[in-house]
């Protein structure tokens, strides 16, 4: 699925969180959102999910506007994981993947289930209840819930935050198989710049609401005259001036 986003403006009272955002996420491809705390990245992921209603501007998706009349329709080829975002805790890890399940309406449900389960090697907490889950299994389950209805796009909102090296490298080598073998497309918002360099075609950097920069990681490197990305993440959020 292609996205693409543009003048979108969020505003609340008299702060704007997201001001006059424009960019493309093509199909099959994987794009990184980056931006220091505070930059207006989580806002702009809740409005390309429905979730948030824009001050203005427009969300397409396959070249259809995301509105409330077809909102549902849409998001049902949609999915999101996030280490923020709690599952239910009492729930076990199978009765959770259950309910997602059939919220979004997937056939075959434990054929499903069974794949996922295999895939990430949920088997030894499957009957656990989710808010008894260590930090890098909880990574794993919120992963298996985002991918339960094989979504065309798929929002990852740091996912592999807080996780060991061992565990953190399992999610990205899982990430990487996963999209290689089905169509999906990625918006990948991350404070891990190796992650963003290893997954990413392209990546977007947003800074007080704003878009202050985008390319390749090459590009970017190359154009602020720095090594790797991490330094050039460092220097546009440090810079006290927009940089174009």
């Amino acid at each position: 699925m292609k996205l693409e986003i543009k003048n979108l403006v969020k505003k609340f009272e008299s702060v704007t969180a997201v001001n006059n955002i424009s960019f493309t996420l093509e199909k099959n491809s994987t794009l990184g959102l980056l931006g220091p705390n505070g930059c207006g990245k989580t806002t702009s992921i809740g409005m390309m999910l429905g979730l948030i209603t824009p001050t203005s501007g427009k969300i397409y998706i396959n070249d259809i506007v995301l509105e409330p009349k077809n909102r549902i329709e849409l998001l049902t080829m949609i999915n999101f994981a996030s280490p923020y975002i709690e599952l239910p805790k009492k729930l076990t890890v199978k009765q959770n993947l259950e309910v997602y399940a059939r919220l979004y309406g997937v056939k075959k449900i434990y054929e499903r289930l069974s794949e996922l389960v295999e895939d990430l090697n949920l088997q030894k907490f499957l009957n656990k209840k989710t808010g008894e889950l260590s930090s890098g299994q909880k990574n794993r389950v919120s992963l298996a819930k985002s991918l339960i209805n094989k979504p065309k796009l798929l929002f990852l909102d740091e996912p592999t935050a807080s996780l060991d090296p061992d565990v953190g490298d399992f999610v990205r080598e899982y990430i990487e198989r996963y999209k290689k073998n089905n169509e999906l497309t990625i918006l990948l918002a991350s404070h891990n710049m190796k992650e963003v360099e290893r997954l990413c075609n392209k990546v977007v950097m947003m800074k007080q609401g704003e878009i202050v920069d985008s390319g390749t990681c090459g590009e970017l490197i190359k154009k602020h005259g720095r090594t790797n990305l991490e330094d050039t993440f460092l220097k546009i959020a440090r810079s006290k001036n927009e940089l174009g």
